[in-house]
């Protein structure tokens, strides 16, 4: 069977756009004699829609859109994810995550969503009924069974009570169809690579898996929807990290490369590609950077101005009298480098005159970190006000590393629309910088050897107030993505005292996160939505 692959750009709530992109994808499908033409879960409505779905006209108008979808498709069949209202259902305002079997004009029949992840980013719970539906269709003497994102998830029921495999096994398919959207964070084309692998062996036919593709938020989708054949060898596989209209033939025996990607060059991709979709989806066209000389803004800037062209990327150098001249010439070598608009605008005028006000209040009193955070937030003032007259989005420069332990200001330089780099720990970034410069300077040497500062106080680097970041970043990861107490941490090799300050600062600092700007998730566990910790609690461990 041939199926033709819409792996698609979609727009949450953009009901028509996606509509518009759903009838072309499928014009140009068709016409490649393709036998069933399958888009991703959730594409008439975007994923994730999350409130969206409670507002009191969105479930019908969705529904109006699928219709208008159904009437342009012929003889050959359609699978498109939408979110299906139960009007029946009178006292609940949950829905189906469902999937639209559409065929000579009409939706011949609809499946619904099994399993409702409620971990990490996921709170389908929150929307969504469980389905019961039956799993399979018949098409050109071929039984097709189709299955939604999470449905295939359930290796060995770690995940959920209930595992759909070996229902639909008992049904003996020729083939399974997975609508998906499933968002990208390092690592995780291994974890599906080993799902589907599991599902072929368990269901004894060949999987085709399609994926979404885009930012949305916080999340990044890469697409790479693939096939396998009965013995779980991949037979074809779309693009990733960009659309893509294919064909994959499941008659087709011959293995493929599986396209897989160096670390560095997937996350760049990922930072890239959320980048521009968050800038673009959301209206703005150009991006403002506050460029400090040093590697978080660096890398920044680099993305921007990928995402977005150097046309539409703004760096300002915004010194004080104690930025070091090496520094501002960093900045200004960076700019140069990248084509982009530049401007130096000092702050310390400003910081006098803050310093002025305050000395009635403050007389007497020593110098501390307020004054280090006033630097900052004159800095946030001036690149707000940028932001504002010429409607370019400021983006954030500050890493996972200083954001987990508060190393950051509140309305200074945590001040923006969008954390680009926000989930990269420390090491990461400096990883990343150097595959930026693999084949020429684009971000200054200088700028990735000289030791990490601030630059807020006289001669500072960061390691006066924080362990060396390989050591800092190997706790954060044990503490914050997986949990670990405190006596497991220090049982791995690192000090108590350490441990102890980290995870101090860590739990003290949850508020500024709770006010930072939304990150791109990379990691399997980011900073925002999929990390809920309360602000006021006192659990120490």
């Amino acid at each position: 069977m041939r199926i033709g692959i819409a792996q698609l750009n979609g727009t949450v709530g953009d009901l028509h756009g996606n509509l518009a992109l759903s009838i072309d994808a499928y014009e140009q499908l068709r016409s490649q004699n393709v036998d069933l033409i399958v888009y991703p879960e959730l594409f008439l409505s975007g994923y994730p829609p999350r409130d969206l779905l409670f507002k009191e006209r969105f479930l019908q108008d969705v529904n109006d859109v699928l219709i208008q979808f159904a009437k342009e498709v012929g003889p050959t069949p359609a699978l498109i994810g939408f979110p299906q209202a139960q009007p029946e259902m009178l006292y609940s305002k949950k829905c189906f995550n469902a999937a639209a079997w559409c065929e000579n004009g009409e939706v011949r029949k609809t499946f619904h969503k099994r399993l409702l992840p409620t971990y990490d980013v996921f709170d389908e719970e929150r929307y969504f009924l469980q389905g019961s539906k039956p799993f399979t269709i018949i098409h050109k003497e071929k039984k097709i069974a189709v299955t939604i994102c999470e449905d295939i998830w359930n290796m060995d029921s770690k995940l959920h009570e209930n595992n759909p495999l070996p229902a639909i096994n008992s049904e003996k398919p020729d083939i399974l169809i997975n609508l998906s959207a499933s968002p990208w964070h390092t690592g995780k084309q291994d974890a599906r690579l080993a799902i589907l692998r599991n599902v072929v062996k368990k269901i004894e036919c060949p999987v085709c898996y399609v994926n979404s593709i885009g930012g949305n938020d916080e999340l990044v989708f890469d697409g790479r929807s693939l096939s396998m054949n009965r013995n779980g060898t991949v037979i074809a596989q779309s693009n990733a990290f960009d659309e893509s209209l294919e064909v994959h033939d499941l008659s087709d025996s011959i293995a493929i490369s599986e396209r897989q990607e160096s670390t560095e060059s997937d996350l760049e991709k990922a930072l890239v590609l959320g980048l521009r979709d968050y800038v673009h989806k959301t209206g703005f066209s150009k991006g403002l950077i506050g460029l400090s000389g040093g590697i978080d803004s660096a890398v920044t800037a680099v993305l921007a101005v990928k995402a977005l062209g150097k046309d539409n990327v703004i760096g300002i150098s915004l010194p004080s009298e104690i930025s070091s001249d090496h520094s501002k010439e960093d900045a200004r070598i960076l700019a140069q480098n990248l084509g982009i608009e530049f401007h130096t605008l000092p702050i310390q005028s400003l910081v006098n005159s803050a310093t002025l006000e305050l000395n009635p209040l403050f007389d007497g009193l020593r110098q501390d970190v307020t004054e280090e955070n006033m630097q900052a937030r004159a800095r946030g003032l001036l690149l707000m006000a940028v932001s504002n007259k010429f409607g370019a989005l400021l983006l954030t420069t500050g890493n996972k590393s200083e954001l987990a332990v508060g190393y950051c200001t509140l309305y200074g330089d945590m001040c923006g629309g969008l954390a680009v780099i926000a989930d990269l720990p420390k090491t990461q970034v400096f990883s990343l910088a150097r595959y930026i410069n693999t084949d020429e300077e684009i971000i200054p040497f200088h700028t990735i050897d000289k030791p990490p500062s601030a630059e807020l106080r006289p001669d500072q680097v960061d390691s006066d107030s924080l362990p060396p970041y390989e050591e800092l970043d190997s706790i954060l990861h044990a503490y914050v993505e997986e949990g670990k107490s405190i006596d497991t941490i220090v049982s791995n090799g690192h000090q108590l005292q350490i441990v102890e300050r980290i995870v101090r600062l860590v739990d003290l600092n949850e508020y500024k996160r709770k006010q930072s700007a939304p990150t791109l998730k990379t990691t399997p566990l980011a900073f925002g939505v999929g990390r809920r910790m309360p602000v006021v609690q006192k659990y120490k461990n």
